[in-house]
């Protein structure tokens, strides 16, 4: 089976930055995003200015601090530590940071998963990858880092009918490896999903899978202590998740929160702190509206028998 061979490594990691030994190249992105950055803003420079002093693009250095590409080059980042009179030990492992993202590859940068995955939702893998903490309101399906094969096999064949079956098992592959997050030895993810009542009774692939797949859930949250699922009951009437499924992260390594959104037009991630805000007032009132833990994995484990 193809998930095996895209199993990510579990990376380490401090309130200081990522540990490079066994820090994941989307990490050190990330870190190296908001260093910079932030070295920067204390050297009193504006983005043009850099970008004009080195003939680069703007866009150039708006990917490098924003961690919106897949490899930074060691050079740059000495260029701009020195222009940004970084001190030596900081400058160095900077550098450190740029040479993992040569020298080593996030799973969902393989040539052949790379080529599948949408642009929006691979910067959303990345953040994913070494997120704290992770929101998810579905209001359709049960999220992705909850699903079975197959269901999420039935899911991908109805949403990509014409695909051929290796593409088909290639998707199905990568959203079993996302889940890594939720298992990994270091720092597991802690996951709170909210579903609309309508997750568990839609029929998705057939009675069977339904039945093994609200199994799995309970399973899920029984053992894992950092899995958390809610259910919004019919009954409760309107809610903030009416306006569509969302995704919040949260990070530790001085990183602000973010917001992902997808559709059939295409996906994206939003840092803007107007939207974060609206979306973590969301979470509150789901969260309220919802009945608690207990309450809502009897609801999945009834559903589990209706099917």
């Amino acid at each position: 089976m193809i998930v095996n061979d895209l199993s990510p490594t579990a990376a380490a990691g401090t309130s200081e930055g990522p540990v490079i030994e066994s820090a994941s190249p989307a990490l050190c992105r990330l870190q190296l995003g908001v260093e910079l950055r932030a070295a920067r803003v204390a050297a009193g420079m504006k983005a043009a200015e850099v970008a004009r002093h080195f003939s680069w693009a703007a866009s150039k250095l708006t990917r490098l601090e924003t961690a919106d590409n897949g490899i930074v080059e060691p050079s740059d980042v000495a260029a701009l530590c020195q222009l940004y009179a970084v001190p030596p030990e900081k400058a160095a492992l900077l550098g450190d940071y740029a040479t993992v993202t040569k020298t080593k590859r996030d799973w969902w940068q393989r040539q052949d998963v790379r080529d599948t995955i949408q642009p929006g939702f691979k910067a959303y893998l990345g953040l994913e990858g070494i997120a704290e903490r992770s929101f998810n309101y579905e209001g359709e399906y049960v999220p992705g880092l909850l699903q079975i094969d197959a269901y999420a096999q039935a899911i991908m064949e109805r949403g990509n009918e014409g695909l051929p079956a290796d593409q088909i098992a290639l998707r199905v592959a990568i959203r079993m490896t996302r889940q890594e997050v939720l298992r990994r030895s270091v720092s597991p993810m802690e996951f709170t999903a909210v579903i609309n009542e309508a997750v568990l009774r839609r029929q998705v692939g057939g009675a069977e899978v339904m039945r093994a797949q609200l199994a799995h859930i309970a399973t899920v949250v029984e053992e894992r202590p950092n899995v958390k699922v809610q259910v919004v009951p019919f009954d409760r009437g309107a809610h903030p998740g009416m306006n569509g499924s969302f995704t919040y992260l949260q990070f530790t390594q001085g990183l602000k929160p973010i917001v992902y959104l997808e559709n059939l037009a295409g996906a994206g991630v939003s840092r803007r702190e107007e939207d974060v805000r609206k979306y973590e007032a969301a979470i509150r009132d789901l969260q309220a509206i919802a009945p608690g833990y207990e309450e809502s994995l009897g609801m999945i484990r009834k559903a589990s028998k209706e099917h």
